[in-house]
């Protein structure tokens, strides 16, 4: 029923016709009114009419196993085909060259820029240094379309080669902020990843993305690697760490009280690895001389330690 209130009155009719189970055919009328500053019951008023007609129907296909030779199981991620010849450096380098001259714009770079990442998967690490002599050019736009494509490839050889590229100061430092940046999005780190990154950390000039960059790639390969503490690469990132804590936390200036806090960041960051400083960190949070900052940030540190470490036992009461 209508009442005064309502501002939108709509009707829907349907007429089906249906035979042997199958729909033939639908007609179908709505009509809607808006009575919104209506004079005297009227307002305004649309009607809309469908109608749906089956034309034929196709006799069932029989599906043929044959046709499943070529077809298999995967997930939505995307992959590109491989082809089974061997990639040339002089081949990459044609690659960059060609992105250089592409529109920055167009499908066409989309698809060279995507190539490049693919074919430097394929390369050792011997072929991407070679590689790297060849092609360490800018565009005309001032762009290197393989620092660029080197975040992207996520293989072992491109890791090393990032980390050469930094050591020797070869990049400008917002690219090196990328690069370190880029080491979260890796999802299958190898232990030589994180050896050819762990000297990093010693560096007086080693910065936040630094720390958090490796220490999230520890973690990664941790999830995915029982024992991890036992593997030397990841017991290098820890010792390190485990240096900077100086068995307490103890902090000298505003300086190292900000380091200090990168420091503990980093160490929860590591997760799983972090367990064999689970005994420093309870130093950290007991020493009520220790400012506020340092003790809560070693609290925070023990976030992803196991349970199985006895977390509980080792922290003591926070006051």
């Amino acid at each position: 029923s209508q009442s005064e209130q309502q501002i939108l009155s709509s009707r829907l009719e349907c007429a089906q016709s249906i035979k042997d189970g199958v729909l033939e055919e639908a007609k179908c009328t709505e009509s809607d009114r808006v009575t919104l500053f209506s004079h005297q019951g009227s307002g305004a008023e649309t009607q809309t009419q469908s109608s749906l007609k089956l034309l034929q129907v196709q006799a069932e296909t029989l599906y043929n196993k044959g046709d499943s030779e070529d077809l298999y199981v995967t997930n939505i991620l995307y992959e590109r085909e491989t082809t089974k010849s061997e990639v040339t450096g002089g081949e990459v380098t044609e690659l960059v060259w060609k992105l250089c001259v592409a529109h920055s714009a167009s499908y066409e770079t989309a698809d060279l820029f995507m190539t490049l990442v693919f074919e430097l998967r394929r390369l050792s690490l011997e072929a991407l240094r070679a590689l790297w002599q060849r092609s360490s050019f800018k565009c005309r736009d001032n762009w290197q379309p393989l620092i660029d494509a080197l975040p992207s490839c996520a293989t072992e050889a491109c890791v090393v080669l990032m980390k050469d590229l930094i050591v020797s100061g070869e990049v400008e430092e917002d690219k090196v902020e990328y690069f370190f940046w880029s080491f979260t999005f890796i999802s299958n780190p190898t232990s030589g990843m994180i050896e050819s990154l762990a000297p990093l950390l010693k560096s007086p000039r080693a910065s936040q993305s630094c720390f958090l960059g490796v220490t999230a790639l520890v973690h990664r390969f941790c999830s995915a690697h029982s024992s991890c503490d036992h593997v030397p690469a990841v017991q290098s990132v820890m010792r390190t760490l485990g240096k900077f804590l100086g068995g307490n936390c103890t902090v000298q200036d505003s300086e190292h009280l900000s380091k200090m806090q990168l420091v503990l960041k980093a160490i929860g960051n590591a997760g799983l690895a972090a367990a064999s400083l689970a005994p420093a960190l309870s130093s950290c949070v007991s020493l009520k001389s220790h400012p506020v900052e340092i003790r809560l940030a070693a609290v925070q540190a023990f976030r992803r330690i196991p349970c199985s470490v006895r977390v509980r036992d080792l922290l003591p009461e926070v006051t």
